[in-house]
């Protein structure tokens, strides 16, 4: 038995530093907010799935699952959280998407949440690289701007890439995320403040890298008879794919090529029956903005090497029709690392139902990714939209 699976709803916090909330709170303002959207009863829903990378570490608190489900007034279900690094939650809409696809379950609940701000930046730092091999690069003080710092650094030398082209990423995400009200940083900037913001790891800079952030976002995937049965919008998930990557730098192959990405895609769009030239919009994990030009790369937007180029000239004829991070990317809306997956769906829900403040007209197909630790746990999601 193969069930489609649909978007039937979405919710999502504001992203950016909210100090006076916990975790829980925070799940369960978009956990409502996506149940009410999706008009289904609470009595269907079988399983709850909350996304999370680094609460036990930031906060303390852990066994999210049954904690938000008894919140939301949610017995006799499955509840647990699922973790892995900044793709936890896309990871838990690919289980909760397996379960409904083989008649499993009719619905579930996945909500993703984390709360980054406040704390040190050496306590911040200690928790994001968590997600690197302790007993390998862990021990040589790695750190993820250290990494995508060397991915630029090759990028650059394999392909001639330029500052320039990197820079205007960021602008462009920045431009996109100032007319998003879900996003954290909402002002607009120019190459030149990129170029000349202060280095962190050269030859990233500050406006090279997201900003950790706080929020929630959270969605109701069922199958096709309940989102009929209580009117959902009509957004099917044509694809969900959870693969992993090289977990360490000495296991690339090449740096500015990632193998999970790869093949996320590539059975992602097998998966849909679509290839990279009939997406409309993507929402891609640029948490640097280099990753941005290697996803669009990876994923075969553009050939490797003219991610970069494409970027900076939007008028050229080798720019697919894509429209990259519409939302503002992680680089505007921010990186709430285990509530990015959600939030990228999200954004692709709302470009799907036309809803959307950056609406890209006619979107049809709309694909997500999502990658956690150096590319080595990597989603792909594609959705469709049923009503255009």
């Amino acid at each position: 038995m193969s069930e489609h699976v649909h978007v039937a709803g979405v919710g999502s916090t504001t992203f950016g530093a909210h100090p006076e909330r916990t975790l829980q709170s925070l799940a369960a303002e978009a956990a409502r907010a996506a149940l009410a959207d999706s008009k289904v009863a609470a009595s269907k829903i079988g399983c709850v799935f909350i996304g999370n990378f680094v609460g036990g570490i930031m906060t303390g608190q852990e066994l999210l699952g049954p904690i938000v489900a008894a919140d939301l007034g949610l017995s006799g279900v499955a509840a647990i959280k699922i973790e892995a690094a900044c793709a936890s939650s896309s990871a838990a809409v690919r289980i909760a998407h397996d379960l409904i696809r083989s008649g499993a379950e009719e619905a579930a609940l996945i909500i993703g949440v984390e709360r980054l701000t406040g704390a040190p930046r050496e306590a911040l730092t200690s928790a994001m690289t968590a997600a690197i091999d302790q007993g390998t690069e862990g021990l040589s003080g790695l750190t993820f701007p250290g990494f995508w710092g060397l991915v630029m650094s090759r990028h650059a030398h394999l392909y001639g890439t330029t500052r320039e082209q990197i820079a205007a990423v960021t602008v462009k995400n920045r431009k996109f995320g100032a007319k998003n009200p879900l996003a954290q940083l909402r002002k607009a900037i120019s190459l030149e403040d990129v170029i000349g913001s202060a280095l962190i790891a050269d030859p990233i800079r500050k406006f090279d890298c997201c900003p950790g952030t706080d929020g929630a976002a959270a969605i109701v995937l069922t199958n096709a008879a309940l989102a009929r049965r209580f009117g959902s919008p009509s957004v099917r998930i044509a694809a969900s794919i959870l693969t992993n990557g090289p977990a360490r730098i000495s296991d690339y192959r090449d740096i500015t090529t990632h193998d999970g990405t790869v093949e996320a895609a590539r059975r992602a769009y097998e998966m849909a029956g679509i290839g990279p030239h009939g997406i409309d919009v993507a929402e891609l994990h640029d948490c640097f903005s280099i990753a941005e030009i290697v996803d669009s790369e990876d994923l075969g937007f553009f050939a490797k090497g003219e991610g970069g180029s494409a970027v900076l000239n939007r008028s050229s004829a080798r720019y697919a029709r894509v429209v990259i991070n519409a939302s503002g990317g992680l680089l505007s809306k921010g990186h709430p690392t285990g509530a990015t997956g959600c939030g990228q769906i999200y954004e692709i829900a709302m470009q799907l139902r036309g809803r959307h403040p950056n609406q890209v007209p006619r979107a049809r197909w709309g694909l997500t990714h999502n990658g956690g630790g150096t590319a080595a746990a990597v989603t792909v999601h594609i959705l469709e939209s049923l009503s255009t």
